[in-house]
Parts: C-alpha cells; sequence; structure tokens
C-alpha cells in the first residue's frame, strides 16, 4: 500500500457526531482507493494556516477564498481533491452561503433591526464568516450609515462558537456557514434550538478537499474519483447521511474566484473592515 498521507475535516468537525462521521468517510475512502490514510487532528485554536502548509496532505478541508488567493493565482499548485454537496444546497451542486443568526428569542425581525448592536465573525481569512457576511452587509452601507455595528465579536475562529455567543448574550448576530448550520442541526440539536437564520448570503462554491501545495496531482484525482462515487456505494451511503451530504462533485479552480471579487468589491467600496 502506498505511503500514508493525512485527512481532517477540522472545517467542519462541529460537534463530535459530526466529528465521528468524517472519521468513517476518511475510512471509507482509504479503504475503497487502497491507500492508507491517517485522520491528522488539529483542533482550533490552531491555525489552519499551518495545516494548510504541511507536505503530507491528501484530504484536507480548505476555505474557497485562501485557496483563491493562495500565491496570487486561483489555486496554484494546490490539487483538487472534490468539494461535498450538502443536502441543504441547490441540487446537484456543490454550493454554501452564510446564514445571519441571532437568538430564537430576541426582537429581530430583519437583519437592518440588527444594526448598531454587535456583529459577531470568525476569523478575518475565513470566507463564511468575514468575507461573505461582509458583502452582504455592503448593500446596507450609505453615505450617513458608513458603519453598520457598534462592536464587532471576534475572532471566535469556529462556527459553533458564533452560536455559543449570540447564545450567551455577548453578540447579538452573526454568520454561520450554512452546511455547518446543516450539521449543527443534526448533531446538536438542542444547542441550535436557541438560534434562528434572520438572513442569508448569495449562494458560493463549497470549501473543497485539497492536497498540498505542490502535492500528487494524481493522488488527488485518484481520492477525488473515488469520493465522486461515495453516493452509489451501499457502505457510504449511510455515512454521507450522517454529514447531511448528497455526495460530491469536482470543482474547477476558477469556481472559486467570486470570493476575490466579494474581498475587492468589499475594499472598493472602502469596507475592509466589517462594522
Amino acid at each position: 500500500m502506498p505511503a500514508a498521507l493525512v485527512a481532517n475535516a477540522r472545517m467542519y468537525s462541529v460537534a463530535p457526531g459530526a466529528a465521528a462521521a468524517w472519521a468513517a468517510l476518511f475510512g471509507w475512502l482509504a479503504d475503497a482507493a487502497g491507500r492508507r490514510l491517517d485522520i491528522l487532528d488539529h483542533p482550533a485554536p490552531a491555525p489552519l494556516e499551518t495545516l494548510w502548509a504541511r507536505d503530507d496532505l491528501a484530504a484536507v478541508f480548505m476555505c474557497g477564498w485562501p485557496f483563491a488567493r493562495e500565491g496570487g493565482q486561483m489555486g496554484s499548485g494546490r490539487p483538487i481533491v472534490a468539494a461535498p454537496v450538502p443536502l441543504g444546497s441547490p441540487p446537484g451542486r456543490g454550493l454554501y452561503r452564510s446564514h445571519f443568526i441571532v437568538r430564537a428569542d430576541s426582537r429581530y425581525g430583519s437583519l437592518a433591526e440588527t444594526f448598531g448592536g454587535r456583529l459577531a465573525y470568525t476569523i478575518d481569512s475565513s470566507h463564511s464568516g468575514y468575507n461573505a457576511p461582509r458583502h452582504h452587509l455592503l448593500a446596507h452601507r450609505t453615505a450617513d450609515r458608513p458603519v453598520l455595528y457598534g462592536a464587532t465579536v471576534g475572532p471566535l475562529i469556529t462556527p459553533r462558537r458564533v452560536v455559543e455567543t449570540i447564545l450567551a448574550g455577548v453578540a447579538d448576530v452573526g454568520p454561520l456557514d450554512s452546511y455547518a448550520h446543516d450539521l449543527l442541526c443534526r448533531h446538536d440539536p438542542d444547542l441550535m434550538a436557541g438560534v434562528r437564520v434572520l438572513d442569508s448570503t448569495e449562494w458560493v462554491p463549497m470549501p473543497l478537499l485539497v492536497g498540498s501545495l505542490n502535492g500528487d496531482a494524481g493522488v488527488a484525482r485518484e481520492l477525488g474519483l473515488v469520493l465522486q462515487g461515495a453516493a452509489g456505494d451501499p457502505a457510504a451511503r449511510p455515512i454521507l447521511a450522517a454529514l447531511a451530504l448528497a455526495g460530491f462533485v469536482r470543482p474547477e479552480a476558477q469556481d472559486y474566484r467570486v470570493t476575490v471579487e466579494w474581498d475587492a468589491d468589499a475594499h472598493a467600496a472602502g469596507y475592509a473592515i466589517v462594522m
């Protein structure tokens, strides 16, 4: 069997049940591909950038925005494995968006009603936790109201911490990756009963599983083909169900250009820092 490489789903290990399901999927993938995959533990608050810099990656989740910006090119030198297709995304497409969430018992009936309050965010290098909500908020800014919120709360690093911070009353509203929302609703419904979705951004391509920078494109292609067949394998279907996934697709690097365009729009409007 070929030398071991590593797999990691830190970005979507939002609850113990989700983490266990990802471990099961990687185990299925290793068996189906005939390739040893070691599941690497890289818990928050360890920087994801440190993970992405490793030279032994086989299938590791990477946010589309840093992927698009890497090396100043569209995914320069980093092989694409596959991207998940959430059950909650448009059928057959690996897309997601950011929800703006508030406490379920809050008075807010619209996003505009949260203005002047406290906005949570994950980290300023995240698309779902910063870039996407910032782009969505652009439409609400005016010359008379260039600052929308009284304070920001973060960096909170993970989607789950956004939920917990809003539930604790430390922030009034915050972005939540829609697929992380799906997984949390499935694996921690008691937590999610305390929040509700107020608004959502536009759809963009899902974070993708990648190999190491300048890694083996052949290995990535091999693993990607196996993942694209997962929905047709009876052994994989229960795991996909636990992950709220319809399956996997192979995206193209240029699909993630939209994340860079949204960042450029914000900077052009003088809205580099979300507030």
